[in-house]
């Protein structure tokens, strides 16, 4: 659900074929199996354990593949916004789009990049003469996070403001509380950044849609992952909502059908701030790898786990903390560290682009996810010749897939109203749909922290759904 927090996204190789990157997932999961053969508690925090113990908690360092490395890909031909043909369907209503992404909360991080992604999408769009006739427009709300009623009320507004589509949430806890308010009104819900399973198969009558991949995929690779590095038991500190046990059910079912074993599956809840007995759990479990699903709770639970003895290079981390950590933590704290956060690696020109809307932005966090979800709903909307939120859902599964292709709003509605079926191949991959609203291809980038606690690039997988 979340992506790096460091200056810039980077790939495998500018040139790689997707369909060679597919192979290649799929060969390392082979390899992955082939190679390599607990109910949680919430509590206070402890005096510590005494040195006796920390040494004994320590885990020895385990031997993953090298670092690719790479730089992020750079899209296919844009269309000229001022080459657009007019539209031969108007509207007398313009295009209204709102957004429920996190200003607040323990997301808020999250905020900027998406925002400047939304933002870029607009601005494009209606450089290019908008939508059936009509510039669209954009309304930002605050998502907040599970512990407040932020997205309830920001929802209500945006319905009261008659939007055909809503950009968010970025939390699948979130999303859970809001998901049935906004289908139930006829309006597209358009996550970029939701990957909990479950809405894979949600009553959403149809209007719901993400640009990131259901958790099976990220939690597939990291288990994989772990296990090539040589790992035999995990311990894992959960955060106890829809995307926390989500990821890991998936990465610990993973992990046991390569022949390891979860030894310690610790749970925490949103909004908790003492952790010393889920660590102390983990610690006397001595397992030989730690995955920590949190979101900046990491912030406290990292330090508590290094105390104990556990070594930076066995602990493994997801998207929703899998952030930059050098103003938080010791310099050296994180070093060896990885961490697993859905999505390609972007090439500089959209990164440069997204300058030009936020020039204070330095993360890019789901911006490609976001950019693309503001393309695909104006080009369904384009294809559908109507705002009506029900007629855009219809849409935009034939506009992912099966058609032309073609790589920005300029290019694929000159494409439309040429008479052609299009092939919307986004910032963050192809995009194809599925009758469920989900992407069917996407890749999953793993990071490696260097000794300032920054997340860089070293590896990317591509994998299908």
């Amino acid at each position: 659900m979340i992506a790096t927090r460091n200056s810039a996204r980077f790939g495998i190789g500018e040139n790689a074929p997707r369909t060679a990157k597919v192979a290649a997932l799929s060969l390392g999961i082979a390899l992955f199996a082939s190679g390599c053969g607990g109910g949680g508690t919430t509590g206070s925090e402890g005096d510590g354990a005494d040195t006796e113990t920390s040494a004994a908690a320590a885990t020895s360092a385990l031997a993953c593949p090298e670092s690719e490395g790479g730089t992020g890909e750079e899209q296919g031909e844009k269309g000229d916004p001022a080459a657009v043909p007019a539209a031969t369907t108007t509207s007398p209503e313009p295009l209204k789009i709102g957004s429920i992404l996190p200003t607040t909360g323990t997301l808020a991080f999250l905020g900027p990049p998406e925002i400047a992604g939304v933002n870029l999408a607009v601005q494009e769009i209606n450089e290019a003469g908008g939508v059936l006739g009509q510039d669209i427009t954009i309304t930002h709300r605050d998502s907040g996070d599970t512990t407040t009623d932020i997205a309830t009320q920001s929802v209500g507004d945006l319905l009261s403001q008659n939007v055909s589509a809503i950009v968010g949430a970025a939390s699948s806890g979130v999303s859970k509380t809001v998901i049935n308010q906004i289908t139930g009104a006829g309006v597209v819900q358009f996550s970029p950044a939701n990957t909990a399973a479950e809405f894979t198969t949600w009553d959403d009558k149809g209007l719901y849609f993400r640009t990131a991949p259901s958790d099976v995929l990220q939690g597939r690779t990291l288990g994989n992952y772990i296990m090539t590095c040589g790992a035999q038991t995990v311990g894992m500190i959960t955060l106890n909502d829809a995307y926390g046990t989500g990821l890991q059910g998936t990465i610990q079912e993973t992990v046991e059908s390569a022949g390891g074993q979860v030894v310690a599956n610790e749970m925490f809840n949103t909004g908790d701030s003492q952790f010393s007995s889920q660590v102390d759990a983990i610690a006397a479990a001595k397992p030989d790898a730690v995955v920590l699903i949190s979101f900046d709770e990491a912030k406290s639970i990292v330090p508590l786990l290094v105390a104990k003895g556990i070594d930076a290079s066995t602990l493994f981390m997801v998207d929703g903390n899998t952030s930059d950590y050098s103003k938080d933590l010791e310099p050296g704290t994180l070093e060896g560290a990885q961490g697993t956060i859905p999505g390609p690696f972007t090439g500089t020109g959209f990164q440069e682009a997204l300058a030009t809307v936020d020039p204070a932005l330095n993360s890019f966090a789901y911006s490609g996810e976001s950019y693309d979800a503001v393309n695909l709903i104006s080009l369904a909307s384009e294809a559908a010749g109507s705002v009506e939120g029900t007629e855009i859902a219809k849409q935009l599964e034939a506009v992912s897939k099966e058609g032309t292709e073609c790589f920005d709003f300029a290019g694929c509605v000159t494409l439309l109203r040429e008479g052609e079926d299009i092939d919307y191949q986004g910032v963050s991959g192809p995009v194809t749909f599925d009758e469920n609203g989900d992407p069917t291809e996407a890749a999953i980038g793993i990071y490696k922290y260097d000794a300032d606690n920054k997340p860089q690039p070293s590896r990317s997988e591509v994998g299908k759904l």
